[in-house]
Formats: C-alpha cells, sequence, structure tokens
C-alpha cells in the first residue's frame, strides 16, 4: 500500500491499536487507514514518535526494525517474542505480557516494567535509562554489564548482585529478601519496599 511507505511512517504521531477497536476483526489503524495485522507486521524499520499502545490487542509480533519514541505498552498481548534491536525512547512495560526472552541490542530510555512477567533472564549489557522492576519476576540472577539510572527494585528470588552493576539510584527490596540478600558492595543504596 503507497501510504504506508517508510517516510510516513516515520511521521506517525501515535499508534494506538485495541481489540475494542478493530482488533476483532483482523484490523489495524494506522493514521486514519485500516490495514490487516499481515500489512503491520511486514512494516519494517516502522518509527513511531510518540506512544504505541498495544495492550490487550490480538497482535502477535511487532515489526522489524521497529523504533518506539515514547512508551511501548505490550500488557495482556499475545507477542511472544520482541524484534532484536527494538529502541523504546519511554518507558518499556511488558508486566502480564507472554514474552519470556528480551532481545539482545534492546534499548529502554525510560523505564522496563518485568513486574509479574514470563521473563526469567535479562540480556548482558542491558541499559535502562529510568527504573528497572523486577517485582514477581521469574528473574533469579542480573547480567554482568547491568547500567540503571534511576532505581532498581529486586524481585524475591534474586540473591545477590553482580559487581559490576551500575544503579545510579537505589535498590529496593522486600523486608523479607533482607535476611537472605547478600547486597555486597552496594549495602549503602539498599532500600526496602
Amino acid at each position: 500500500m503507497k501510504y504506508l511507505n517508510k517516510v510516513q511512517a516515520k511521521k506517525l504521531p501515535k499508534l494506538k491499536l485495541h481489540d475494542s477497536d478493530l482488533g476483532n476483526i483482523g484490523l489495524v489503524l494506522v493514521n486514519g487507514k485500516k490495514i490487516t495485522f499481515e500489512e503491520f507486521y511486514a512494516m519494517e524499520n516502522l518509527k513511531v514518535k510518540g506512544d504505541l499502545d498495544l495492550d490487550d490487542s490480538a497482535i502477535k509480533e511487532l515489526p522489524k526494525g521497529l523504533k518506539v519514541g515514547g512508551y511501548l505498552y505490550l500488557r495482556g498481548t499475545a507477542i511472544k517474542e520482541l524484534p532484536s534491536g527494538l529502541k523504546v525512547g519511554g518507558t518499556l512495560w511488558l508486566n502480564g505480557s507472554a514474552i519470556k526472552e528480551l532481545p539482545a541490542g534492546l534499548t529502554v530510555g525510560g523505564m522496563l516494567n518485568l513486574m509479574g512477567s514470563a521473563i526469567k533472564e535479562l540480556p548482558s549489557g542491558l541499559k535502562v535509562g529510568g527504573y528497572l522492576d523486577l517485582r514477581g519476576s521469574k528473574i533469579k540472577e542480573l547480567p554482568s554489564g547491568l547500567e540503571v539510572s534511576i532505581n532498581l527494585y529486586l524481585g524475591s528470588a534474586i540473591k545477590e548482585l553482580p559487581e559490576d552493576l551500575k544503579v545510579k539510584g537505589e535498590i529496593w527490596i522486600s523486608p523479607k529478601m533482607q535476611k537472605t540478600f547478600n547486597a555486597g558492595k552496594f549495602k549503602s543504596k539498599l532500600k526496602l519496599v
């Protein structure tokens, strides 16, 4: 379709997809035009300047090379995998999603919310520009090279922190973790949730 070329796709201010709108009949509204899910999936290198809200939609995958300037909401979606090299300028909401792992090269400029997610492991060298929330997640250890620009909220399965962890803010743990958690050199940053 001519109106979905890369030049026009780069100018999309906001893309909002919900079953309650058109998703239940397999259509997506992009910049006022109806397209099929298959056409959306095929939109390689899509750049969205604002937010991309896919909460509770029937969308099953994201386009390759996707870049979102604002927030990316994926709560309650059927998406099982994120494209490699995904870039999100704002917050990435994955709590309650079916996604089980984060791709290599993921960039998150804001908060990364994995609260209660199915993700079991973080990629090494992950950089989060805001908060990283792991409460209620299945993550048992933190990777090397992890950098968090604000606060880190730990899930109860994590027992210690890697030596090369960089957190500019505070590290929050639940009171029940206090006896078994090894904060090491990060003890001064520790707070109870």
